[in-house]
């Protein structure tokens, strides 16, 4: 990684998701059936066998208008050190679902030990 001259470089994979997406991977991370229905700031995430919804769209999380795109460009990266994302994206939500539940998990034993919790609760 040491350069002739120093510079900055984009990690990414040059690929863009939706929040739907991301969604959809943790769900199948966790193991979770999901049916998306309605439509905007109606539309919700249900368990297509109990109907019951699980995920909802907030409107006050939409981003700005003036943000047309959010996508990384690694083709730097890639031409100037070789670098290449190991990392798919089903991966990479499948782990951050798995260090959510470890966090989830602490706090509800520490909740059950009469200590203060820090964050999620299953």
């Amino acid at each position: 990684m040491q350069q002739d001259e120093p510079r900055d470089f984009v990690i990414a994979t040059g690929q863009q998701f939706s929040v739907s997406e991301f969604v959809e991977s943790a769900c199948t991370a966790l193991g979770l059936a999901l049916e998306w229905r309605g439509q905007g700031a109606e539309q919700q995430g249900i368990d297509p066998a109990t109907g019951a919804a699980f995920v909802a769209v907030d409107p006050k999380y939409y981003r700005p208008t003036e943000v047309e795109t959010l996508l990384g460009d690694p083709t730097d990266a890639r031409e100037r050190l070789g670098w290449t994302p190991k990392t798919s994206f089903p991966e990479l939500v499948a782990e951050m679902v798995e260090e959510d539940l470890k966090l989830a998990q602490r706090d509800c034993h520490a909740a059950a030990g009469g200590f203060k919790k820090f964050g999620a609760t299953l």
